[in-house]
């Protein structure tokens, strides 16, 4: 038996980083390690420069109750070409005099609609954690500053054998139907109790600050986690 910190993620939209090019910005289907640990700092108030060595010591798993909708939006980016780039004391009226503007590119972003995720930590200081999660320094979203959550995190502090069985401990959002408060797909570090296929996510942040990311292997496990509807019950008080 060990400690596990479990809360929610629910979102009307959100966006988990999948490998980023110029042109295109896809998302997968669950927030990586990443996003997890970022979404506690951000909580935490740390920032980029920060001593991330506590968090990155924690073990993480991702239960997916709702991958959501795919959805894409379409944005426009523009760029200071080359010949402006090389004369910095340029003004955009100097520029346009002489003939050059600017490159503008179409972009794809893509979301995921009605999402809803369940994670399960393990490891040091996780009282600290849970605090910050009722009361998060900065603001928390899910993947994108436009995706923010559409739920209360509800996090809680339980021992359990293993991630799966600490998920069923999860407080759900009070308005997600009965019928779909099973998970059956849970990602979690290779580390992590149980069986299932090993696969390479690029995830492992190396260095926050240039957005630079490396692979790890992550543990795909095909699982039944339904969440007790005792645990979820939520009393509403009277209206005066």
């Amino acid at each position: 038996m060990r400690d596990y910190l479990v809360f929610t993620l629910a979102a009307t939209l959100g966006s988990m980083g999948d490998v980023a090019g110029h042109e295109r910005r896809g998302s997968w289907t669950w927030p990586g390690r990443s996003a997890v640990i970022g979404l506690m700092a951000a909580a935490l108030g740390m920032r980029r420069d920060s001593d991330f060595t506590p968090l990155d010591a924690l073990s993480v798993a991702v239960a997916v109750f709702d991958p959501g909708v795919a959805m894409r939006d379409y944005h426009t980016v523009q760029t200071v070409p080359t010949t402006a780039v090389r004369r910095p004391q340029s003004r955009p009226l100097a520029l346009r005099e002489a003939g050059i503007g600017l490159n503008t590119t179409i972009t794809l972003r893509d979301y995921r609609a009605g999402a809803l995720y369940g994670v399960a930590v393990a490891g040091e200081g996780l009282q600290r954690i849970a605090d910050a999660l009722d009361r998060p320094t900065f603001h928390l979203y899910l993947g994108r500053k436009s995706c923010p959550l559409a739920a209360p995190l509800a996090p809680r502090i339980i021992q359990a054998s293993d991630a799966s069985a600490a998920l069923k401990a999860l407080r759900l959002p009070p308005w997600w139907p009965q019928n779909k408060r099973l998970a059956q797909i849970l990602i979690a570090d290779e580390a992590e109790p149980g069986n299932g296929r090993l696969e390479l996510r690029h995830d492992q942040p190396i260095d926050r600050k240039l957005w630079h990311f490396t692979s790890r292997r992550a543990r795909i496990m095909s699982v039944d986690i339904r969440p007790s509807e005792a645990e979820n019950d939520v009393s509403v008080p009277p209206q005066p």
